[in-house]
């Protein structure tokens, strides 16, 4: 029970690795707000958590429209009275060259990924600082340290969540909030396997591609990155401050001969 009594958010929480930390940091005691554009998937994980005797409200939304971040801040605060934990976990993925890439596309990658972190932040930092504790972990990816063909809109938006993970523990430190970010490398999400299947003619041959690329020689699975944002979220990691965290495979510092 290493999440109990906090009250956690997590965005981006109606699939893959949103769904599986809430799933976990309810299992390890916390009250878990979802939060999703999609009411149905939101709803599904607040009721799959309600079913295995946890405790977890929908608050949908667009976490890149303000109006809707303080709306899902506020009721979170109105039922619960605090907020311990946001994890800003919402994001999507961009494939491309650059000179591929359509204005219009690229300004929709940094919308979600970087205002979508930059928005829940915003409006949960004063009832952290006035609580004096928090902890905020950040969705970045492996691809803000390494190159990776055609990712380019991708990894300047994880690059620019890692660099501003770093600033903010800079500014927040004094309060006691502590901000780090996740890195994961390739993790087999529903969104990953959707992906596959419409890009490759062979979606096996694909996996196995992706596959080459980690020195585990495995994909990540969504429980993975669960398990380490629960280590950020609980009081495990609390002398852990402005940190990177790999969960790759050993992409980012190792390379297959």
């Amino acid at each position: 029970m290493r999440l109990k009594n906090k009250v956690t958010v997590i965005t981006g929480s109606g699939s893959g690795i949103g769904k599986s930390s809430a799933l976990l940091f309810a299992k390890e005691g916390a009250s878990v707000v979802v939060n999703d554009i999609s009411i149905e998937k939101g709803e599904e994980t607040a009721s799959e958590i309600r079913a295995g005797g946890g405790v977890a409200v929908c608050i949908p939304g667009d976490v890149t429209n303000p109006d809707s971040v303080e709306k899902l801040v506020a009721d979170s605060i109105a039922q619960f009275g605090r907020i311990d934990v946001l994890f800003n976990n919402a994001g999507i993925s961009g494939v491309g060259a650059l000179h591929e890439i359509h204005p219009s596309d690229w300004d929709r990658i940094m919308n979600v990924n970087v205002r979508g972190v930059y928005l829940p932040s915003k409006y949960v930092l004063p009832h952290m600082m006035k609580q004096r504790s928090g902890s905020i972990i950040n969705m970045s990816s492996c691809v803000a340290e390494i190159g990776l063909a055609r990712r380019a809109s991708y990894a300047a938006s994880k690059g620019a969540v890692l660099a501003l993970t770093k600033s903010m523990q800079v500014d927040y430190a004094s309060f006691n909030i502590r901000i780090n970010a996740l890195l994961p490398g390739t993790i087999l999400t529903p969104f990953v396997e959707n992906y596959l299947k419409t890009s490759y003619a062979d979606n096996e041959a694909a996996i196995e591609s992706l596959k080459k690329r980690q020195l585990s020689e495995q994909l990540g699975l969504p429980e993975d990155v669960a398990a380490a944002a629960l280590f950020l979220a609980s009081d495990d990691s609390k002398f852990m401050m402005g940190s990177p965290v790999y969960i790759d495979g050993g992409v980012t510092f190792g390379k297959n001969a």
